[in-house]
């Protein structure tokens, strides 16, 4: 700390302000420097955030895990136009956006209510099994460290098996909007 105290002392009174040595000198140059290195600082921030979003930008799907020099690993998990049961997705609700993430439960030998979505949303299955089934009998079964995209507006639900079930669900919505509704 007195080393910097020194340096700085050693710096306001060089030849750089010659003979004047006055707060209404040193104060603009101080800050230019605080400017510099405010700029400098958001600049780094700036790029650091650039170079983040470069890595974690979406890959297709079918390629491996990638692992940047930094030891970042990045593997696109999804990425889709429609939903498990091959219905193309037809656009994100009209309003203020509001994205829900919500961590699910579910026991083991469970069967959850027929339910719709009214927006576009992703499970990631953390652990466990799940069945998700539509009335007219098409299934789709997902497993721990698999991703499903789920319908919009069709009638749907989930079955556990022998084991409990820990999904993490997104949902890319409107303010106000209800995350399922139940026919």
């Amino acid at each position: 700390m007195q080393a910097n105290a020194a340096a700085r002392a050693r710096f306001f009174n060089s030849d750089r302000f010659g003979q004047f040595d006055h707060p209404a000198v040193r104060q603009p140059a101080q800050r230019r420097r605080a400017l510099v290195r405010g700029s400098l600082a958001a600049l780094g921030a700036g790029l650091g955030i650039a170079f983040a979003g470069a890595a974690f930008a979406q890959q297709p799907a079918q390629q491996a895990p990638q692992q940047a020099s930094s030891g970042i690993k990045v593997e696109t998990l999804l990425k889709t136009t429609k939903s498990w049961d091959g219905t193309p997705y037809k656009g994100y609700p009209s309003g203020s956006p509001q994205l829900s993430v919500l961590k699910i439960e579910i026991p083991a030998h469970s069967v959850l209510p027929w339910h719709t979505h009214p927006m576009p949303n992703a499970g990631y299955v953390v652990s466990g099994e799940i069945t998700v089934e539509k009335k007219d009998g098409e299934k789709q079964t997902v497993k721990a460290g698999q991703v499903l995209p789920e319908t919009v507006g069709s009638v749907h639900r989930g079955v556990t098996g022998d084991s409990p079930v820990t999904l993490i669900v997104f949902y890319a919505g409107t303010e106000g909007m209800p995350l399922s509704q139940h026919p």
